[in-house]
């Protein structure tokens, strides 16, 4: 109790002393003239490094992101209590209300909703049940079922927020049947989201890294894209590193724990399960496997459809352009709502559902969706916080006076930079849409400019992957149906594991472009891949591999 109380006394005088700086100072932020002390130093860095210390070490997320909210809102206000309560809900550029605000993360928003409403149609007309039933005559092992994971998983390439959805909704329970536990489910969700999507083509993420290419330089983004992606060391390993684990049955770090237990019976490990009481299956005797597979399929088709379509591509613009210039939270809503209308329509044909039944989804889907949402609105929060304080900014100067004397080893540089970068904001977008620039700025053109680029690609996806507060971590513990630290502390080993062999092989490029044998670079991937299989070898014999059931 005195330790409480110690505490308190301590915030109370910290209260206290920013109240006699507030009374003193008594000026509010004026439009174009206020400058924070922090902007653009290395305290801009402080409120992610906090919010991420704080949830791997107290295990609790939410408070952890609200600490480091207050931590950047207090950094840019220079200690003004009512500038900083004016920033954190009410700023234009990263307030929680104008974030809450903006088109974009409200479409995010209501596609969660709309998702978390047809897995509950899935589940309450039994067709979750009926394809666990399938899928258990089919797929006979573990080793299946974590691969059938992948593969769906790859198949859905067009975006990563519908990839980890999806993926999740429809697997779950074929992994539940084959004890896969959550952490494990949430990882493979994870792996085969944002690495995928950045070496696909046709995806939003192509859009993305398609428009962070300067319009007057005179380079055709789409196809620097299409050149970076045999150099996308990270996105490449991570798949090779899932494909390894689950043939060679070797786990590490906190992941082996989880995976033990959950051969013995327990999915979860620990005592945190936000999504236990959304998981009943509902077993119905009229319930068929189509009655999961066709809403998911229309699913799939009708947010293709409407991502070209917010594109122009029925207005005469070609497949490509279409998805380059797709919004992709606009087309996401637009395919939600025809699946649920569809849904609709079928399930009442079936007489699987009644209109009462279906009507008690909605508030279900809802409900099973907050968790998501809160952790969303606070990571947009935070990263609107860092941005104020100028943290991208601070990064792009620190690479940009580093690039021209260390040519060579621009590309670990920028792998290394990009991941940080990423890992503290918690968006890969924003990341290689700063540090872009920069590079073709560096390397205006040749190979050395694709090889570069997807430095920051892989760095960016690297950063993203592993981030407590990235919305694609988030998005997969959702889909997953797995507590959001439980499973950042399970995947941080596996992502730190790749981004190292990732170093190895951008190391070995630069060594080859400072000797003048640049053309030899794509000798590093078969050199990762090699190096990779190995350490998981060495892991395998010294932490022995799971017993497979």
């Amino acid at each position: 109790m005195k330790r409480k109380q110690m505490v308190m006394l301590v915030l109370l005088a910290v209260f206290a002393a920013l109240l006699v700086v507030t009374i003193i100072t008594g000026g509010k932020e004026t439009d174009g003239e206020y400058t924070s002390i922090a902007y653009a130093t290395i305290f801009s860095l402080l409120p992610p490094v906090i919010a991420i210390g704080l949830a791997l070490f107290t295990k609790e997320v939410y408070t952890s992101l609200l600490a480091g909210i207050l931590a950047g809102a207090l950094l840019y206000s220079n200690g003004n209590l009512e500038t900083m309560v004016n920033t954190m809900f009410f700023h234009e550029e990263g307030g929680m209300v104008y974030k809450l605000a903006d088109a974009w993360n409200v479409g995010i928003i209501v596609f969660l909703v709309m998702l978390g409403i047809l897995v509950s149609l899935l589940n309450k007309a039994g067709g979750s049940a009926a394809f666990g039933k399938w899928a258990s005559k089919r797929i006979k092992t573990r080793i299946g079922a974590q691969i059938s994971v992948m593969i769906l998983g790859v198949m859905i390439f067009v975006d990563d927020y519908f990839n980890c959805l999806t993926v999740g909704s429809v697997m779950r329970p074929v992994t539940d049947r084959h004890k896969v536990s959550r952490a494990k489910l949430s990882y493979i969700i994870d792996a085969t989201a944002a690495p995928v999507c950045i070496i696909a083509p046709i995806s939003s993420w192509a859009a993305a890294v398609t428009s962070s290419v300067p319009s007057d330089s005179g380079i055709n983004g789409f196809a620097v894209f299409i050149q970076t992606i045999p150099y996308n060391l990270y996105a490449i390993l991570t798949l090779v590193m899932l494909v390894a684990i689950t043939l060679l049955r070797v786990d590490f770090g906190p992941m082996k724990r989880h995976e033990m237990n959950a051969i013995a019976g327990d999915l979860f490990t620990t005592p945190g399960r936000p999504y236990e009481g959304n998981e009943e299956e509902v077993i119905k005797e009229n319930s068929h496997v189509l009655d999961l597979i066709l809403p998911v399929a229309v699913l799939i088709a009708s947010c293709i459809i409407s991502m070209i379509y917010t594109g122009g591509f029925f207005e005469g613009t070609s497949f490509v352009d279409a998805f380059a210039g797709s919004d992709a939270s606009v087309g996401l809503v637009l395919g939600g709502a025809v699946t649920l209308a569809f849904t609709f329509v079928y399930y009442m044909m079936r007489d699987v559902l009644t209109f009462q039944e279906f009507t008690e989804c909605i508030p279900d889907g809802f409900k099973s969706m907050i968790a998501p949402i809160m952790i969303l609105t606070l990571a947009w929060t935070l990263s609107g916080m860092t941005n104020l304080l100028g943290a991208k900014v601070f990064v792009a100067d620190l690479v940009e006076h580093s690039a021209q004397g260390m040519q060579g080893f621009l590309p670990m540089i920028i792998f290394l930079v990009a991941a940080f970068l990423a890992f503290a904001t918690g968006t890969s977008w924003g990341t290689f849409s700063i540090l872009i620039p920069i590079v073709i700025g560096v390397f205006p053109s040749g190979q050395m400019m694709a090889i570069s680029i997807s430095s920051c690609l892989a760095g960016a996806v690297c950063g993203d992957h592993c981030s407590p507060i990235s919305d694609t971590t988030i998005m997969a513990s959702a889909g997953g149906h797995c507590e959001h630290v439980n499973h950042v502390a399970t995947q941080i080993p596996y992502v730190a594991l790749v981004a190292a062999v990732c170093m190895v092989g951008y190391f070995i490029i630069g060594v080859l472009q400072a000797v003048g044998m640049a053309q030899l670079s794509l000798i590093s991937l078969p050199i990762c891949i090699v190096i990779l299989v190995g350490a998981l070898c060495v892991i395998r014999a010294k932490t022995g591999g799971k017993e497979e059931i």
